[in-house]
């Protein structure tokens, strides 16, 4: 998993490119953590503590819902929650590529203090 953190100094918003199939971890990161401290400590703790664990836990944001379970951080986007029966043509689906990520805890746990290192710096 490729992944580049970058700030935009005309606005000072924080961007978080990953590569393909992980997508909803830049968002997830931008979007549901950006430099709430608290929360990535949190979370970090919460992967320490479910490690070779069975147990589950939630984070639930505005967009998106980062899960932790058998070792592997999952994030996906609430829409993906609800019960829509919407009904697409044949040969259709929806496109949620980019609406769910999953990563093992190492990996995860990497993305997150490299996270806090660079909006730390900013």
């Amino acid at each position: 998993m490729d992944y580049d953190f970058k700030k935009n100094t005309l606005d000072g918003s924080y961007h978080a490119v990953f590569s393909m199939g992980h997508e909803a971890l830049g968002r997830w990161l931008v979007e549901e953590i950006g430099k709430d401290f608290d929360k990535m400590d949190t979370v970090m703790c919460q992967l320490g503590a479910l490690k070779n664990s069975t147990q589950e836990w939630r984070i639930i944001g505005d967009e998106l819902t980062l899960s932790l379970q058998d070792n592997e951080a999952v994030v996906q986007a609430n829409y993906l929650f609800s019960e829509d029966d919407t009904e697409l043509e044949d040969n259709m689906d929806f496109y949620d590529e980019e609406a769910v990520a999953v990563c093992g805890f190492e990996d995860f746990a990497l993305v997150l203090t490299a996270w806090r290192a660079f909006v730390t710096r900013f």
